[in-house]
């Protein structure tokens, strides 16, 4: 059965204020760092992190690397406690998201962090694996883990398959990002249907209009959302759902709160 994970990366604003310019990632996700990597404060902040995806009717998450725990600084510590609350929340870890480094170390890190959470997914980019796809491949199978790999910034499902090559024994596919293929004036459809059984975790994104990758609520933009539903459920996909939607000009809560119950319905519907 296919999990819905709330994706938060969706909270990146959230520490900085809205509204904010769209060109200000960088100044929020600074912001969120700041806000989480102190040790002392750290278990009081990932609970109430929790307990607002709870809120918000999820039963599991997508941890997000850039921001709430990074394997940059995350320590040992860091790591224990993230598992310990989930846990006691009941809240499962579908993928650690983001981006995973450009040396071994780094993706090493990362690695650890996916495990340490127990999640056996990396939704997201590394160009180690262009550099050392051995070591990642080898890696990703000491940690028992896959990577998805993200459709950012590429732009057809074409692309994504020549990244993904030979699969790496079923360690490499893909995370389909509607909200990017939308922005690049791509039809997430028809990328869903050319990457088939490579798709490994499924980021449903809304965004404005092709061109700028302004999110927004389901159904509000230009990206298939149901449409791109139905298609995975013809090609059989049994992964998860990342619901996602990090809007700098507002405050997405709500929008998440109602993403729910639509990707519930549009997964009930027969084909």
């Amino acid at each position: 059965m296919n999990k819905i994970s709330l994706n938060c990366s969706s909270f990146v604003a959230k520490q900085n204020g809205y509204p904010r310019p769209h060109d200000s990632w960088e100044t929020c996700v600074r912001a969120v760092n700041e806000f989480y990597r102190p040790l002392e404060t750290f278990a009081k902040r990932f609970e109430q992190l929790i307990l607002d995806v709870k809120a918000l009717g999820f039963d599991a998450l997508d941890v997000w690397t850039p921001g709430q725990l990074s394997w940059r600084w995350a320590s040992e510590e860091h790591i224990v406690i993230a598992r310990r609350l989930l846990e006691q929340h009941y809240m499962a870890a579908t993928s650690i998201g983001g981006e995973f480094g450009a040396t071994r170390e780094d993706f090493v890190a990362a690695c650890k962090l996916a495990s340490g959470v127990k999640t056996q997914l990396l939704s997201g980019t590394t160009t180690l694996l262009f550099s050392e796809r051995a070591f990642v491949i080898a890696t990703l199978k000491e940690y028992d883990l896959r990577l998805a790999f993200e459709n950012h910034p590429e732009k057809t499902p074409q692309e994504m398959l020549d990244k993904i090559g030979g699969g790496g024994e079923g360690r490499i596919g893909t995370a389909v990002d509607t909200g990017w293929y939308a922005t690049q004036g791509y039809d997430a459809v028809k990328a869903i249907e050319a990457l088939s059984n490579h798709i490994f975790h499924v980021h449903l994104k809304d965004v404005q209009a092709p061109g700028e990758h302004i999110n927004c609520g389901y159904c509000q933009g230009c990206a298939p959302l149901e449409a791109s539903v139905q298609a995975l459920k013809k090609i059989g996909y049994s992964g998860d759902y990342s619901v996602e939607n990090h809007a700098f000009d507002h405050d997405p809560t709500e929008e998440l709160r109602t993403a729910l119950p639509m990707l519930r319905r549009w997964l009930a519907s027969p084909l």
